[in-house]
């Protein structure tokens, strides 16, 4: 997986199996206002962003079982992360990293950092939709490398389109 960002490591989740990314594009630029968290369905932002900490506390529960330090959830991050998981639930990327590089180059703006990467998942007809995509990242050997990684800032962004699919979408940064 080399291109410019050749210190990121790359992986995608679907549905109980791995696929290699190694390939980024860039996709058009959507910011959270510009979308619902659900385009085709009600559900309460209150509700999302409980999945949201609970996928942070997840994960810096097991970087803490490795004696790694936390990561520091950053609203800026999460705000890339929310407008990616929003574009693939409502269609317009496929699930994939498309644009990533675009996503780190908007953070950059506000955010100096040495490295980045992304975890993305999706799943259907889970009560605890947050526990299976964690589970399912850590039980990747990819998704596992940038969870341990040298990072200090993370962020989450959940959504879900009408047919019940969760996307989540995970950004970890090293500003240090």
């Amino acid at each position: 997986m080399q291109n410019h960002f050749s210190s990121i490591a790359l992986s995608v989740l679907v549905a109980g199996g791995i696929i290699s990314c190694d390939a980024i594009s860039i996709a058009e630029r959507i910011l959270p206002e510009q979308m619902s968290r659900t385009p085709s369905s009600p559900a309460s932002s209150s509700s999302f962003a409980t999945l949201e900490q609970s996928i942070h506390k997840q994960i810096n529960e097991y970087r803490r079982s490795r004696n790694l330090p936390p990561l520091t959830l950053n609203s800026q991050i999460s705000a890339q992360a929310l407008a990616h998981s929003q574009a693939m639930a409502s269609g317009k990327v496929p699930f994939s990293h498309d644009g990533f590089d675009q996503r780190v180059q908007i953070i950059r703006r506000s955010i100096p950092y040495r490295a980045a990467a992304e975890n993305v998942a999706f799943n259907q007809g889970y009560s605890n939709p947050d526990v299976q995509a964690v589970q399912g990242w850590i039980k990747s050997a990819g998704h596992r490398v940038n969870i341990e990684g040298h990072y200090d800032l993370t962020g989450i962004g959940i959504s879900r389109n009408s047919k019940g699919e969760y996307y989540f979408t995970q950004i970890f940064i090293r500003s240090r």
